[in-house]
């Protein structure tokens, strides 16, 4: 568990920097990169539809729709590497994930921006599990009562796991960072319960 924090508001968050070796990390993001079938999507913005500054794959089991930024997310099934990642990330975290989302980052100009997993089908505390893979980006959340930030380097092969009130006080994003030149795929499973969806 991650606890080097002082006593100000901190996400209730396990980290572990160096979960797969390196080699291991280097293998597993090449055969993700070959084995899933990448979609880039448009967003509506106040200046109009734009695409997503990165691309995107949802796996999962045929029930795990997922709706999150006006995206109706069908689950492709899941891949090899992608299931094996899955089971190990299970063992680790005691949970059952039923889906995951894969994104992209081809280069530091591709980023997501500030949002919190608290779509209705994830539940009122969900646990996510973040598996990063390929170049170190910067992974940061504030807090929503303070403005507090605290900042990870998602270094391949990490795994960070989010979980309790994180979803609910925190929100989060992956900074662009022009000097990063080399690409990053990360995996955040997830369970949804579609009977908790919003009606």
């Amino acid at each position: 568990m991650f606890d080097l924090f002082d006593d100000a508001p901190q996400p209730d968050v396990a980290w572990h920097p160096a979960w797969l070796t390196p080699e291991q990390a280097t293998i597993m993001l090449a055969r993700i990169v070959a084995e899933t079938q990448w979609r880039q999507e448009r967003i509506r913005t106040p200046g109009g539809w734009v695409d997503q500054p990165r691309l995107t794959a949802w796996l999962g089991e045929p029930d795990a729709v997922y709706i999150y930024s006006g995206i109706r997310n069908i689950p492709q099934p899941w891949t090899p590497a992608v299931a094996e990642l899955r089971d190990a990330v299970d063992a680790v975290c005691g949970v059952r994930f039923n889906s995951v989302l894969l994104n992209r980052y081809r280069t530091g100009a591709d980023s997501m921006g500030w949002h919190a997993d608290h779509e209705p089908e994830l539940g009122t505390e969900p646990v996510i599990a973040s598996v990063s893979l390929g170049a170190t980006r910067r992974f940061d959340l504030r807090h929503n009562a303070t403005g507090i930030v605290r900042s990870f380097r998602l270094t391949s092969g990490s795994l960070l796991v989010m979980r309790g009130q994180t979803q609910t006080q925190w929100r989060h994003r992956v900074p662009k960072e022009p000097a990063v030149s080399g690409e990053r795929v990360n995996l955040t499973f997830r369970v949804v319960m579609p009977d908790l969806r919003a009606k």
